[in-house]
């Protein structure tokens, strides 16, 4: 077996802010003035490691990120399996939100299950000019006749239903009267804010709004009930958590929003405790009912046989004695197939070396599970976060990191060259730029049609994923540029 490099030989604070600067030196001045608040070498003992988030891209650069109406439509609304889920406006932003995330679900299509139907309202001139409200009507009162069995729907608004002024709340609420179902307006033109993170916010609000405390459960409540909050099922994951919490004694009532049916999550304020895997997504609905109804929350990280460990202590420590001991249990039964796994991939990926640059949770969530397998983050950013994400990650990182925020693709190439990492572990868009420049390569925005990562199940799957990318024979049929 080859020497495992050290993979923090180089980094330091000193030498990740001249890589900064020397990066910064590929912006004209007014660029370079701009984007230099958005990257930093990570110190967890200084908060003047603190970068700039949730800023608007900068004109010209190419960014990364997605709009409100995919944080709205492919996030947060769209996996609710048991809706009717209206794309307002021209079919492009309709189609594309239909087939690229992955939230698995279950039931049958058509009959109490329609997230993985594509519903438009197929704006055309005439609708510009003349407004889309009449049409929108025909088509909630026609997708009624034929999916009579869909619980509910949503409308969400695409960029020209904003921009010609349409009032899809006045025609919401007309057709939940005469349909006799929910139908929930969501404004959440593409053209909003600065990132898909708005579409999350603006979401949120519809369910606090017109959802959460209209249902109850038929069974009694009972001390073990929870609701898992921010998981999307991408290649299963909420399945694989849901079967963890069971193993220790906990009763999920609603999955939000992941596998979800809507009744569930309206009568999620019965619930004992909420907990949150995607922080960013969805932790202004926790702390809305945590303020109106009281409910606790927690945020958990079932990424790899460390952070699961933690969490299920974490989440055992908020109950009794009989669920911590059932989290004991668990542990011990998991012990030997975890070490298992680490004993079979370690070998083949300790001292790898990881950029990750992801939405959501993942640039600090999936840290644990690659330290698990001996691999070092060496650069971590996010495409939407806020300034508390980057809080919740200088702590997961070593000093000298670089951290960064919305890097554009010069930026990247720049990181990658400079590394040359062992895996670049990023969204969709990147993934083949670096894998044509002969770099390993993961998409971690849904697993690369794989899954789940999630849980004790699904780290035997990550693991043997990653040990594919990075040892694959082809990297050696490839000839990188540098």
């Amino acid at each position: 077996m080859s020497e495992v490099k050290n993979p923090l030989e180089g980094i330091s604070k000193e030498a990740t802010a001249k890589l900064i600067e020397e990066t910064l030196e590929l912006y004209p001045e007014k660029a370079k003035q701009k984007r230099a608040p958005h990257m930093s070498e990570n110190d967890p003992d200084d908060s003047g490691c603190a970068i700039r988030s949730n800023k608007k891209t900068v004109p010209g650069v190419m960014s990364a990120r997605g709009c409100a109406y995919a944080g709205a439509k492919g996030v947060v609304w769209g996996p609710i399996r048991d809706m009717v889920h209206v794309s307002h406006g021209p079919v492009g932003c309709g189609y594309y939100s239909w087939g690229t995330r992955r939230n698995l679900t279950s039931g049958t299509v058509g009959v109490d299950n329609f997230s993985g139907m594509m519903f438009t309202s197929d704006f055309q001139e005439r609708d510009i000019v003349y407004g889309g409200d009449k049409k929108l009507e025909k088509l909630l009162t026609e997708a009624h006749e034929l999916f009579p069995l869909a619980k509910g729907m949503s409308v969400l608004s695409e960029c020209p239903v904003g921009l010609i002024g349409d009032d899809i709340n006045a025609t919401a609420k007309k057709m939940s009267g005469e349909l006799d179902l929910p139908v929930v307006p969501c404004n959440c033109e593409g053209f909003r804010g600065v990132s898909q993170s708005l579409g999350h916010h603006i979401s949120n609000d519809t369910i606090r709004d017109h959802i959460i405390g209209t249902r109850e459960y038929q069974e009694e409540p009972g001390p073990y009930d929870i609701a898992l909050i921010g998981d999307y099922n991408i290649g299963g994951d909420i399945w694989s958590a849901v079967k963890v919490l069971e193993a220790i004694g906990l009763n999920v009532k609603a999955q939000w929003t992941g596998d979800g049916q809507i009744e569930h999550i309206a009568a999620t304020h019965q619930v004992k405790l909420n907990l949150i895997h995607c922080y960013r997504s969805m932790n202004y609905m926790c702390k809305v009912m945590e303020e109106k109804y009281g409910i606790p929350w927690l945020e958990f990280n079932f990424f790899g046989p460390t952070k699961i460990e933690e969490s299920l202590r974490t989440i055992g420590n908020f109950f009794d004695d009989k669920i911590r001991a059932n989290v004991e249990q668990v542990i011990a039964e998991q012990k030997a197939k975890m070490q298992a796994i680490i004993d079979e991939y370690r070998p083949r990926l300790a001292g790898k070396t990881v950029i990750v640059f992801v939405g959501g949770l993942r640039p600090r969530h999936t840290i644990g599970a690659y330290e698990d397998l001996g691999m070092k983050i060496i650069a971590s950013g996010y495409e939407f976060a806020h300034s508390d994400d980057y809080d919740r990650t200088y702590p997961e990182l070593d000093k000298g990191t670089l951290v960064f925020d919305d890097a554009s693709e010069i930026e990247l190439e720049k990181w990658v060259e400079h590394f040359k990492p062992d895996l670049v572990a990023s969204g969709i868009k990147e993934k083949y730029v670096f894998q044509k420049a002969g770099v390993p390569f993961r998409q971690m925005h849904s697993w690369d049609y794989s899954g789940p990562y999630h849980g004790y199940d699904g780290f035997e799957i990550f693991a043997r994923d990653i040990d594919m990318a990075v040892n694959s024979p082809t990297w050696g049929l490839v000839k990188s540029p540098f």
